[in-house]
């Protein structure tokens, strides 16, 4: 079986949208691109060689799958993450079933990219990693397909952008497996999932007086 890993770069206020550089992805007007850059430091590279130290298939999302396309395979041999990159299979969710793929082994999720995924997950073979890819992750979410995640929150507000997690997710628990932080400030978070949402209460077992009106106001 093939786990569905989710790897994630994200302000305080979870935005994603274009950690890399001002030019990655502009849309919406967003004007902090690059904003992952100067907290990059020692500690943050060796908890990416971590994430990668397992085999594993990139999974992305088209706009994340060109902008990879247009870096990695140029960084030249020398570069561990670019040669990694270049030789590992790269799943791509696209709307379009024409889209040519010119990275080499490179493929297409098809038409049905949950139905695609589930049989994925059922294969034997290495895990099935995302990186970027905000607008495609909300699918998985939403679907309940992704199984763990590595969320780094660097210490910065954004205010706007795209973010981690959307509306409509499916509610569900997580199990912090580990927590680092780098000497920039960056908290690398490892997360498993863990089942369904589990309540309870902090109230009084039996409800005040004034709590029943509170109650009976908001009905």
């Amino acid at each position: 079986m093939r786990k569905i890993i989710v790897g994630a770069f994200t302000s305080l206020d979870g935005v994603m949208q274009a950690p890399g550089g001002p030019d990655e992805d502009p849309s919406g007007g967003f004007r902090h691109g690059g904003w992952a850059f100067p907290f990059f430091d020692e500690d943050m590279g060796k908890a990416v060689d971590e994430m990668f130290s397992e085999p594993f298939d990139l999974l992305l999302g088209r706009k994340t799958y060109d902008i990879f396309a247009a870096h990695w395979p140029y960084a030249g041999a020398d570069d561990p993450i670019g040669s990694l990159f270049d030789r590992i299979t790269k799943y791509v969710a696209t709307r379009d079933p024409g889209m040519a793929l010119d990275w080499q082994n490179s493929r297409t999720l098809g038409t049905d990219v949950v139905e695609t995924l589930g049989e994925l997950k059922k294969e034997d073979g290495p895990n099935l990693l995302t990186q970027g890819s905000t607008d495609f992750l909300q699918t998985l979410f939403r679907h309940g397909l992704v199984d763990e995640m590595y969320v780094s929150v660097f210490p910065v507000i954004l205010g706007s952008g795209k973010r981690l997690f959307g509306d409509g997710a499916a509610p569900v628990t997580l199990k912090l497996l580990g927590s680092k932080a780098s000497g920039s400030g960056i908290v690398v978070n490892r997360y498993v999932s863990a089942g369904p949402v589990a309540t309870g209460s902090f109230e009084f077992e039996q409800p005040t007086e004034a709590e029943l009106e509170r109650r009976r106001k908001l009905s």
